[in-house]
């Protein structure tokens, strides 16, 4: 099978390529803008590999869609602006590229006949929940541009499944972590910063809840989806690691071998919401589950930052963002 993978060049996309060479015979093209957390370094160790065909592209473009789609038999569209401090600062662009990108690919997929249209979105796009866990049937109700564009492009490829007949599954995967994670996010940022003898920044006052799922396992359950979901679906992708964000901070000074010294509280962001939780018997039903428990994967997450200085330390320079809080 040929398959289209948008934003193949960022953290989730890169780690399913991987995956997916590893556990299929399929051909991967690789489309990508390579804005700021687009990285080729991500596919590196695949250049030789004849499966795969790297094609630089927006995905708001119209022409160079159409140009690199055609005679592909699927679409995986991970492509999306993803970080909500980004968002409060430059929402135009969130909306831009996670709707109007959104819609431009399942117009092009739709005229193309694709078997199969996998569009990846968030847990986020739900809200906040105090007690409990979102099911796939539940109302969205995002609180910041960021998850607000993708509930929004989520609503766009359901609509394209339900007027054009377009085979659209969707997927609401949990926070994820793991190697190649652009170093503004949480984990990568908190690592690489107290690798580096910096302090971690921490929100308000550390107790926002979040499900924290290793790359590698949603990567598994993304792919399962993809040749196993029922199509008009969607899909909730959890780990059941909910943890505080100090709790996590905490294991991860551990591994790092810094203490509590370390941290700089700072003020909350806006919108901050504090709990997310989704219910995953839907995926699970289709027989996945996770393979690494929360604890070594971290430590695994922690060991591939230490050993790979060379991919992550001019990112952090280049960006700005080594910088602890202040």
């Amino acid at each position: 099978m040929r398959v289209f993978v948008t934003g193949a060049a960022g953290f989730i996309g890169a780690n399913y390529v991987h995956f997916a060479l590893d556990a299929s015979d399929d051909e991967i093209t690789v489309f990508d803008a390579l804005t700021y957390a687009g990285n080729l370094d991500n596919l590196k160790d695949l250049y030789d590999n004849p499966r795969l065909k790297f094609v630089r592209g927006d995905i708001c473009d119209r022409e160079a869609v159409r140009a690199a789609l055609a005679g592909h038999d699927a679409v995986i569209h991970f492509a999306a602006e993803s970080h909500v401090d980004r968002s409060i600062v430059n929402p135009d662009e969130f909306v831009r590229t996670n709707c109007l990108g959104t819609n431009v690919m399942c117009d092009e997929a739709r005229r193309a006949e694709v078997e199969r249209f996998l569009h990846i979105s968030t847990d986020e796009v739900y809200g906040s929940i105090d007690e409990g866990s979102f099911r796939e049937t539940d109302p969205l109700a995002p609180r910041s541009p960021y998850s607000a564009s993708k509930a929004g492009s989520d609503l766009i490829a359901l609509a394209y499944h339900e007027t054009y007949g377009l085979p659209v599954v969707v997927t609401r995967s949990s926070n994820n972590f793991g190697p190649y994670q652009f170093p503004e996010k949480v984990v990568p940022l908190f690592v690489t910063n107290l690798l580096d003898g910096h302090k971690v920044p921490l929100y308000g006052d550390g107790l926002n809840v979040r499900d924290w799922c290793f790359v590698e396992d949603n990567c598994a359950a993304v792919d399962l989806v993809f040749r196993k979901g029922v199509i008009g679906e969607v899909y909730n992708i959890g780990a059941g690691n909910e943890v505080t964000n100090r709790e996590l901070t905490d294991r991860l000074l551990a591994l790092c071998g810094r203490d509590e010294s370390s941290i700089d509280y700072v003020e909350d962001r806006l919108g901050h919401d504090r709990r997310y939780s989704v219910d995953i018997a839907k995926i699970e039903a289709l027989g996945w589950s996770t393979r690494r428990e929360l604890g070594e994967a971290l430590e695994a997450t922690v060991a591939w930052y230490r050993d790979s200085r060379w991919w992550w330390e001019p990112l952090k320079a280049r960006a700005a963002i080594s910088k602890p809080a202040s």
